[in-house]
């Protein structure tokens, strides 16, 4: 049994949530600084190791026209250093605006910690890929 993993790349943080072992639930699990690269991707190796992910899902930043973006191919970048994973990307469009929507209807302020949303963005990203399998 495995676990899949979802990544919400962004130019500060990454927020990460997990899958149940049934694959149908997405958990927010925490957020890392992206700076410095390789101590992010060793954060993620660690909390991929611990939970017994598979796969992992990246949320890729699309433009509202469906092209990539300077965005899309950070990520795309990004992920392509992350190695003994398979990798899916998941169109993230407008996930950090439901983010922060799902937050405030939680009352939950994210106004002072932004990694809040990067969580609950990287939630968003793995329920979408998870209900479509």
């Amino acid at each position: 049994m495995y676990k899949i993993m979802a990544l919400d790349i962004g130019t500060k943080r990454i927020g990460i949530a997990i899958s149940d072992f049934l694959l149908m639930l997405a958990n927010g699990h925490s957020y890392i600084q992206r700076s410095p690269e390789n101590e992010a991707l060793e954060k993620i190796y660690k909390i991929a190791k611990e939970n017994h992910v598979e796969k992992i899902v990246i949320g890729l930043p699309l433009n509202m026209d469906g092209t990539k973006g300077a965005q899309a191919k950070d990520c795309e970048d990004f992920a392509s250093k992350i190695k003994g994973y398979e990798i899916i990307f998941e169109d993230e469009r407008l996930t950090s605006d439901s983010a922060e929507e799902n937050l405030r209807n939680k009352k939950i302020d994210f106004r002072k910690d932004k990694g809040l949303v990067d969580i609950e963005s990287a939630c968003i990203i793995l329920e979408q890929y998870l209900s479509r399998k």
